[in-house]
């Protein structure tokens, strides 16, 4: 059955608040098989909002609603679906005594337009709010289903949860629908065009499992789906098409859960009593926060120096002066610099590997050297330190987040590397 979710409110529309809602209901809808083909945003406007359920009614078998069961005037979800229904609405019983106990129990005298949040629509069947004033309904009238659920997300999961998805499963479903499954697949030191490019051919023939790529800053996730009667029935058809693209990215791959890189390195450290300390330039201190944000990263992470200055570099990590002045030093964005800074933040914490970022993040140059250059190092115990330049686009925050992301994936690689030499 195919479902639109319709949120109701011009606080949406001005982007005064994030629309939530229609993410959650997005994915439990997915997860008991009801397909989300639309989602629309509509102001607080009687025709407008009638409108919208006009043009649902047309391409969905299911439409949700959020939003607009308060006690104000411009609060008219249930007008507008009332008058494009037919039906009239009228108090609920139930949900006006407790609106009336509410208010006795606070001391307040209630005003006439809080009896708006216990109107219900004639023939429908009212959803408790157990968190808050405002019921929901839920119709069935020639072969559509109507959900209609409040806007606050603590009012509409429960709701949602508790009272609509088991009138959806007996009412609109009856065991019709098979649910949804997915799997998110992670990928880091690639680009969306890039991982695109590798599985075109896959895209182009799916039909189930489906294929979705899609991209964050520096890092691509792929959710592979598919409909099945059971998890074991999914899990065959999923592992199957997971194999095929791990085998042509496998050096990209890093995970197959929604994990960030981060949290995969710190636990694969941590597993192998392994640490890490950092040092950095133009990234301020933003490697160590992604390292530092994962719960456990203590075992692993020995600590950091932001080296923002030429003396910092000189006076903390022994880099010599030659290095960063002079007509013929190679500067502080360098791979010599960048060398040392790994090594000596190794050595100066006493780790088994040792980070280093130093670039230009812009807005303008520095020593002369464009926008996007950047150097990351990796020192290992007893071996070879190695440098990368990266060449960056983006603003400034773009470039230093992206630096991030590339040592991490280095960083990682090198994790992968080690482990299929000592096995």
């Amino acid at each position: 059955m195919k479902a639109e979710i319709i949120a109701v409110g011009t606080e949406l529309l001005l982007g005064q608040i994030v629309n939530t809602n229609a993410q959650y209901l997005s994915q439990e809808l997915a997860a008991i098989g009801i397909d989300v083909y639309f989602q629309t945003v509509v102001g607080d406007n009687m025709d407008r909002l009638q409108e919208a359920v006009r043009l649902a009614q047309k391409r969905a078998d299911i439409i949700l609603f959020s939003g607009g069961l308060g006690p104000t005037q411009d609060d008219l979800t249930k007008d507008a679906i009332a008058a494009v229904l037919g039906r009239k609405l009228h108090i609920d019983r139930l949900a006006m005594d407790k609106l009336e106990q509410f208010f006795r129990n606070r001391g307040v005298v209630m005003t006439e337009n809080n009896r708006r949040q216990a109107l219900s629509i004639e023939g429908a069947t009212p959803l408790e709010n157990e968190t808050g004033l405002a019921i929901g309904d839920a119709i069935a009238q020639d072969g559509k289903f109507y959900v209609v659920l409040p806007g606050p997300p603590k009012e509409l999961k429960p709701m949602f949860e508790n009272q609509a998805k088991p009138w959806l499963l007996q009412q609109a479903l009856s065991g019709k629908e098979m649910p949804i499954y997915s799997k998110m697949l992670k990928f880091a030191g690639i680009g969306e065009s890039a991982l695109e490019t590798r599985l075109l051919d896959l895209i182009q023939s799916q039909t189930d499992p489906t294929i979705a790529p899609y991209a964050k800053e520096g890092e691509v996730t792929i959710r592979i789906s598919t409909k099945a009667a059971s998890e074991s029935e999914a899990l065959i058809k999923l592992t199957a098409t997971e194999a095929e693209i791990q085998q042509r990215l496998s050096e990209h791959m890093y995970a197959s859960e929604d994990v960030t890189l981060e949290k995969v390195i710190v636990d694969l450290m941590s597993k192998r009593g392994l640490t890490v300390s950092a040092a950095e330039s133009c990234t301020g201190g933003m490697l160590m926060e992604h390292i530092t944000a994962v719960p456990g990263s203590s075992v692993m992470f020995q600590g950091g120096i932001v080296c923002y200055s030429n003396e910092m570099k000189m006076k903390l990590l022994n880099v010599p002066y030659d290095y960063l002045e002079g007509d013929h030093a190679p500067g502080a964005v360098s791979k010599e610099v960048a060398l040392v800074l790994a090594e000596q933040a190794r050595i100066v914490m006493d780790s088994d590997f040792g980070l280093s970022v130093t670039g230009v993040a812009g807005p303008g140059f520095s020593e002369r050297k464009p926008v996007g250059l950047v150097y990351i190092g990796i020192a290992e115990r007893d071996k070879e330190t190695e440098v990368y330049e990266l060449n960056l686009s983006g603003n400034r925050e773009a470039i230093r987040l992206r630096s991030v992301k590339a040592i991490l994936y280095r960083l990682w690689r090198r994790l992968m590397e080690n482990e299929k030499l000592s096995s």
